[in-house]
């Protein structure tokens, strides 16, 4: 069994990746936002040491906050990686970092490649894409995976801020021109797992469900799942719900390289939503 440190450990992914990992036997380190300060790099050369696989969830992740605040995002984002990726080279620690579909621009049409080039249009996304070419510069044996539209049991999210509307108002107005993946936290996390078990080859990774959709056609599942009727969620327009931070239109992000590795790639959205109701929208 091997040693885990999982930075960001009060995350809602971590809420899922921490039990994952003891319940596979592995000894693991769990340091939350109070335990450690990813930018301080002898704190992370010390939290690092003696543990085989560093799996980083440490981030500043408000998005709108980080337009009038990048440099504090980029401290996190970008410099708490770096540390923490040359404090895994420096160890021969494996490195799991978490970024987002936030690097790309949005404006595709069709599935962004691992190997797609970076055009990020906001703040928080800026500092994630250094992120990602800090932890490789200094660790190319790390594994990046790209993530997106993630929602679970352990945090706020949308699955479950709709799944509350949806008792409180007789309909809902959900954006319909944003399209992406949306992603159960345990499914993540035991991707993350798999890779590291399947001793992947270093560099960046997709980590989000199959299929896609937009936030209209997530909401509609919701409800369907819920046993509500749809036709209670109408469609609306990014442009009706401004925000300091430009949001992606197009948030598909490809799983060639998974197939290529021999490994699977994350289940359906539908069928997460599915797995997922008891726990995140409270179904029975």
């Amino acid at each position: 069994m091997a040693r885990w440190l999982v930075t960001g450990a009060g995350g809602m992914l971590a809420a899922d990746l921490l039990p994952r990992l003891t319940s596979a036997g592995h000894e693991v380190t769990a340091l939350r936002r109070a335990d450690l300060d990813v930018t301080d790099a002898g704190a992370c050369a010390s939290a690092v040491e003696g543990h085989d696989v560093v799996a980083n969830l440490a981030a500043w992740t408000a998005v709108d906050d980080a337009e009038s605040a990048e440099a504090d995002a980029f401290a996190v984002n970008a410099v708490g990686a770096a540390n923490l990726a040359s404090a895994c080279a420096r160890s021969g620690a494996r490195m799991v970092h978490v970024s987002t579909d936030y690097v790309f621009a949005g404006d595709s049409t069709i599935p962004y490649a691992v190997d797609a080039p970076v055009a990020p249009r906001s703040a928080y996304g800026r500092t994630k894409a250094a992120g990602e070419w800090a932890v490789l510069a200094h660790c190319p044996s790390a594994l990046v995976v790209r993530t997106a539209w993630l929602y679970g049991a352990g945090g706020p999210s949308f699955a479950a801020t709709m799944a509350r509307l949806a008792g409180e108002r007789e309909t809902l107005a959900v954006v319909d021109d944003q399209r992406g993946q949306p992603t159960w936290t345990a499914d993540l996390a035991d991707a993350l797992v798999r890779l590291v078990d399947a001793d992947a080859p270093g560099g960046i990774w997709h980590g989000t469900s199959a299929g896609e959709t937009t936030w209209f056609g997530f909401t509609r599942a919701i409800f369907e799942v819920l046993g509500l009727d749809p036709e209670r969620v109408t469609p609306t327009t990014t442009e009706a719900f401004p925000r300091p931070a430009p949001r992606p239109a197009y948030s598909v992000l490809g799983h060639d390289r998974w197939q290529e590795a021999g490994l699977d790639p994350l289940p359906d959205w539908r069928d997460a939503l599915r797995r997922a109701a008891p726990t995140v929208l409270g179904t029975v």
